[in-house]
């Protein structure tokens, strides 16, 4: 499985600010054309863009090039110089990409550090450039479109997708965010019927539902059948990645289920765990009288 930053990419999250008006900025328009950021070896260039990011390094570089963030700032250092290398920014939020080719050549005499550099989108309807992510306000004020492939199936691809495929071939979705997830709810009660270990991986929203997709690992020494119906919770629709899994131990053991959810997240359309004294009093009295006495 895929994990969220990719085997050939190193994952940064960086949390990004208003720039400072004190310096001298280079402004790149993002128009879906690669941006060309050169860097001069031993010097630091910063990047700005106001937006959360994920940086895809490919593991070409090595230690080469060294990226941090501080201060609402993106910043890039290279140790010696760089062949043409494209990096790729993702938008935590919407995954949305935006490409940067990077380049670092020795340092030559008399020549100026390189100015900051902002990354501004241009609006593809009226040309305008504003701040990469920026809020429009024309936008938030029109009604969502009627979309016409439903919003549960637009959640589970593009879930499967951030799991599974490059950062490059996620398809971008406007509207879907990512939610904060506590990765250690309790889903005892999800399948109780199978030998499967669940545990939460991530969770997006789209309009007034969400999709999380948990990971289900086999427990058992056999092959076990995936079949929604035996699922317990209050669920708008669930799709496994894999129609079975392998027995414990095996390359096929585990998989993932998306689950889609309406008006709540996923802890809260959970059935609750029933305890022994709760079945025992849901049950009608002479049946919880004889239980009584069977386990004396």
């Amino acid at each position: 499985m895929k994990r969220l930053v990719l085997t050939v990419a190193a994952g940064l999250l960086v949390s990004l600010g208003p720039v400072p008006s004190a310096h001298s900025i280079e402004i790149l328009r993002w128009e879906r054309l690669p941006l060309a950021v050169p860097l001069v070896v031993g010097q630091e260039r910063v990047v700005f863009i106001d937006r959360n990011v994920r940086v895809g390094l490919p593991a070409s570089l090595g230690d080469r090039l060294r990226v941090q963030s501080a201060g609402g700032a993106i910043y890039l250092r290279a140790s010696e110089p760089i062949a043409p290398t494209r990096l790729e920014l993702q938008d935590v939020e919407s995954g949305a990409i935006m490409l940067v080719d990077i380049a670092a050549e020795d340092a030559r005499d008399g020549e100026s550090p390189l100015e900051p550099v902002r990354i501004v989108s241009v609006d593809a309807a009226t040309g305008h450039g504003r701040a990469a992510g920026a809020n429009d306000p024309t936008q938030t004020a029109q009604p969502a479109a009627r979309r016409q492939t439903p919003v549960p199936v637009i959640l589970t691809r593009y879930a499967a997708q951030n799991l599974y495929a490059p950062l490059r071939t996620v398809e971008p979705v406007a509207g879907i965010g990512r939610v904060n997830l506590r990765r250690e709810i309790a889903l005892d009660t999800l399948l109780p019927a199978l030998p499967v270990r669940a545990r939460a991986l991530a969770a997006w929203r789209l309009e007034d539902q969400w999709v999380t997709a948990v990971r289900l690992t086999n427990t058992s020494s056999r092959w076990l059948k995936l079949d929604p119906r035996a699922l317990q919770g209050d669920f708008v629709a669930a799709t496994f990645q894999h129609p079975d899994l392998g027995p414990a131990g095996d390359s096929t053991d585990t998989s993932v289920v998306y689950l889609v959810t309406r008006g709540r997240g996923l802890a809260e359309s959970l059935l609750p765990a029933l305890s022994r004294i709760d079945a025992g009093m849901n049950l009608p009295p002479a049946a919880a009288a004889g239980r009584g006495s069977h386990d004396k």
